[in-house]
């Protein structure tokens, strides 16, 4: 079975040259994700070491893509896997399903199956933890710094939109995750006053 840790190692050296512009969608993140992959679908109470794998490199690989594009930033992930996995001895129907793990991540979240469900998660994990809103900051710092939203207002209001409207898919992560999130989202609504910031 190809060997997972060598290819974080591999993905961890070319997101080093991710831009420096990207405050949020970081090597930390891509690695915060892959944990959090293992940790909810251990949880969840899968165990078949393929399906892991397949898993853990769809995490470590779901934002590539932004080593060469922003939007659609998915679709690039995609390729870069589908370019670099078969040195690593991963066979084509199991890139054909890591790409589907990628593309699940895409905003809507739509997952379609138990797994989509787990990644998606991972993907938004910190919605529900302590580290939130240094989080949302360095995505803050993002947003603006490639024109996503045009204000801290904007930013303020998508956020809260988005979290509001957000709903974990697996049981763990609702769980884990629900009650600190609910506490986050009433801390935003406190602290929006629809006007400054």
């Amino acid at each position: 079975m190809p060997n997972v840790t060598t290819i974080q190692k591999y993905v961890s050296s070319i997101l080093k040259g991710l831009s420096p512009s990207l405050t949020y969608h970081t090597l930390g993140h891509t690695l915060d994700v892959a944990e959090q992959c293992m940790a909810i679908a251990k949880a969840e109470g899968i165990t078949d070491k393929q399906i892991l794998l397949e898993l853990e490199i769809a995490a470590l690989y779901h934002d590539a893509g932004f080593l060469y594009a922003y939007a659609g930033h998915e679709a690039v992930s995609c390729i870069i896997a589908r370019e670099q996995l078969p040195g690593f001895g991963i066979t084509e129907n199991a890139i054909d399903n890591i790409c589907a793990l990628i593309m699940a991540t895409k905003v809507p979240q739509l997952p379609g199956n138990k797994l989509e469900q787990i990644i998606c998660d991972a993907d938004l994990d910190y919605f529900g933890r302590d580290d939130f809103f240094d989080i949302s900051n360095n995505l803050q710092k993002e947003v603006l710094a490639y024109k996503i939203v045009g204000s801290k207002i904007e930013w303020e209001q998508r956020q809260l939109q988005f979290l509001t409207a957000h709903s974990y898919f697996t049981k763990t992560a609702r769980q884990k995750r629900d009650a600190i999130k609910q506490l986050h989202i009433k801390t935003l609504m406190r602290g929006y006053n629809g006007g400054t910031t």
